[in-house]
C-alpha cells in the first residue's frame, strides 16, 4: 500500500498503477483497480472498486468514479465529473473478435466536459460528447452528444430538460430560468442553453 505523504495520492494494496501512469496529488485508488501506462489522472480524484483506467486515458481534477467502470483509451473526462457505478464507455462502434481493432487508430474519441454527471448502468456510445454539466439518467443509452446542461434518459437517450450546474432540473419561463436552488439564472437559445452573464454557471 502506498504511502500517500510520499506519493501525493493514495493506492490500496489490492490494486495496480503501472509505470508510466501520472496520479495527481490528494487522489484515492480504492480496491482491485488497474491503471495502465500512460492513464493521466488529475488531483483529488477518487477511484473506485473494480475500475480500469486505460492507457493514454485523461481525466481531469476532482473526477469521482464508482465501483466497476473501465475508462477505455479514447475517452476524456474533464474536471469534476462523476461516472455512477457500472456505467459503461465504449471506443469501437464495430467492434469483431475475428478482426480485432486494436490501436488508437481505431478508436473514435468520447468527450465528457466538466461537471457532467452520468448515472449508474448507463452507456456511452463512443465518439460523443456529454456536454458541461449535463446529467445523464441511470440506464440511459447515449448515441448522439448531450448538450450542455441538457437533461437525457432513456434507451436510446433523448432530451428531457436541463439541469443547473448544481443539480437541480431547470423549468424555463420563456427563454430564461432560475435556479430554485442556487440563485443561478440560464438563457435559453435556439435549444442552446448557457449561464445568463451575470452568474456563471
Amino acid at each position: 500500500m502506498k504511502n500517500q505523504n510520499e506519493s501525493g495520492y493514495f493506492v490500496h494494496e489490492s490494486s495496480y498503477v503501472d509505470p508510466g501512469a501520472v496520479i495527481g496529488a490528494g487522489t484515492k485508488i480504492w480496491h482491485f483497480s488497474h491503471i495502465q501506462p500512460g492513464a493521466r489522472i488529475g488531483r483529488g480524484c477518487s477511484i473506485g472498486q473494480n475500475v480500469n483506467i486505460a492507457s493514454n486515458v485523461r481525466i481531469g481534477d476532482y473526477v469521482k468514479i464508482q465501483n466497476n467502470v473501465s475508462v477505455y483509451e479514447g475517452v476524456e473526462l474533464e474536471d469534476y465529473v462523476f461516472c455512477g457505478p457500472s456505467m459503461v464507455f465504449t471506443n469501437i462502434l464495430d467492434p469483431r473478435s475475428e478482426f480485432p481493432q486494436r490501436g488508437s487508430e481505431h478508436y473514435l474519441k468520447t468527450l465528457v466536459r466538466r461537471s457532467a454527471s452520468i448515472g449508474a448502468n448507463a452507456t456511452i456510445i463512443c465518439g460523443r460528447t456529454v456536454g458541461r454539466s449535463a446529467l445523464v439518467g441511470a440506464g440511459a443509452v447515449v448515441t448522439r452528444d448531450v448538450p450542455d446542461y441538457g437533461l437525457v434518459y432513456g434507451n436510446p437517450a433523448s432530451l428531457r430538460g436541463w439541469i443547473c450546474a448544481c443539480g437541480e432540473r431547470l423549468d424555463f419561463s420563456g427563454r430564461s430560468a432560475l435556479c430554485r436552488r442556487c440563485g443561478r439564472r440560464y438563457l435559453e437559445r435556439g435549444g442552446v442553453v448557457k449561464p445568463a452573464p451575470d452568474r456563471e454557471g
